[in-house]
């Protein structure tokens, strides 16, 4: 691993060293396998070199990779329509990145409310315990200022943060006069896996209707089947104005194909309503590579491959919690989350140990807040996968 000392220490990474992965499985430089519980953080939602997902971004490889958004082309034309069929929304702007799929509803926001209103509209409302990205204004959007926001200064103006499921505090900030938007993520990921009340949601809802706010819903982490529909919020009967995209959507990172052609695929983007889907117009908004083809041939495959099988990832979810609950393990206080987004809260021992030691023996899981141990596997798992997965799980933790 002595070429990583080339790569700035950004991430305090594990001494382990992944060169293959396949289906639920990935395995290290010593041919060690490991069942796969993060997914690469969500992303590889199909999990790692579905022959259906290769073949798909191969097959537009080697027919056209790229030409920008000065052009249409067909398959983000196609992808552009099946998102908006399945979330009920107008219109859609391919980005690369969770962050850059937020920076673009946070203009969006604020250009509705400026169009409409002129200057003094331009606050947006984020929750006590968000993450939205690492880029400034969504940096500044996360609330979690402690953790997030040092080193950094100055940041981006017109946020503000309220508590997680007060609705006093958002009719609080209904009688003021400078707010555009709020935006909130349905389940807090990075925040330690905490659901969002539903009757907080619809009358979140509800404001921002009777104040003309945009509703946003920041699903890079939640969206693309992780809860067991499409998106999240529609668990919870409410229809955003926007909403962002990420992660999941392209379902890898990165193959090495036959031919030796090796890709990335880091897509992400946001949806529009009605409200807000004549917002941005010619040079308001732009990316390169945004819209790349091969990312949209791997997002169309996605879909096609997670659609027969999305009724059965809130099932897989409930086994889970199910499981570990009646393992009756130690430390585990509460486990949370919907779908095959789980967390498990711990105490009396730190998150990030349990995370490594689970990765020892086996068992690729991840860290959120402060205190809770996230299940993020590929939604194509298999009970037989999360049972072994879960008998590491209780092998180490008692």
């Amino acid at each position: 691993m002595e070429n990583y000392d080339y790569i700035l220490p950004t991430y305090p990474r594990y001494p382990v060293t992944f060169v293959k992965g396949t289906g639920c499985k990935l395995y290290d430089t010593d041919g060690k396998e490991y069942i796969d519980f993060a997914s690469g953080i969500g992303v590889n939602s199909v999990g790692h070199s579905h022959p259906k997902w290769v073949e798909a971004v191969c097959a537009q490889a080697a027919t056209l990779s790229h030409v920008s958004n000065l052009y249409y082309t067909q398959p983000v034309g196609e992808l552009a329509k099946k998102l908006c069929e399945i979330s009920g929304m107008k219109g859609v702007f391919f980005s690369n990145s969770g962050a850059e799929a937020v920076e673009g509803v946070i203009k969006t926001a604020r250009k509705y409310s400026n169009d409409k209103y002129g200057e003094g509209r331009h606050t947006i409302i984020t929750l006590e315990g968000s993450f939205h990205g690492r880029t400034m204004a969504a940096l500044t959007a996360t609330g979690q200022p402690e953790k997030f926001h040092k080193h950094f200064h100055p940041f981006v103006q017109g946020f503000r943060y309220i508590p997680v499921n007060d609705i006093a505090a958002l009719e609080s900030e209904a009688e003021k006069t400078d707010i555009c938007a709020l935006m909130l993520e349905p389940i807090q990921g990075e925040g330690g896996v905490m659901p969002l009340d539903a009757a907080y949601l619809k009358k979140a809802q509800e404001i921002c209707n009777k104040n003309d706010w945009l509703l946003i819903t920041d699903e890079v982490q939640t969206g693309i089947a992780r809860t067991g529909e499409w998106f999240a919020y529609q668990s919870y009967g409410i229809k955003p104005d926007a909403v962002t995209f990420a992660k999941g959507i392209a379902g890898g990172f990165a193959v090495t194909f036959a031919k030796g052609i090796a890709g990335g695929f880091p897509y992400g983007g946001f949806l529009l309503g009605e409200k807000a889907q004549a917002t941005l117009g010619a040079g308001d908004h732009g990316t390169t590579y945004g819209g790349n083809l091969v990312c949209a041939a791997a997002a169309l495959s996605v879909l096609e491959i997670l659609t027969p099988i999305l009724p059965t990832i809130k099932e897989k979810g409930e086994y889970i919690r199910k499981k570990v609950q009646q393992m009756n393990l130690p430390h585990v206080k509460e486990i949370r989350g919907n779908g095959l987004m789980i967390g498990i809260k711990l105490e009396g021992i730190p998150h990030t140990e349990v995370v490594a030691n689970l990765l020892k023996a086996g068992l690729v899981t991840l860290p959120a807040g402060s205190d809770v141990l996230r299940f993020l596997p590929p939604l194509v798992i298999s009970t037989e996968e999360i049972d072994a997965g879960l008998k590491i799980l209780h092998e180490t933790l008692t």
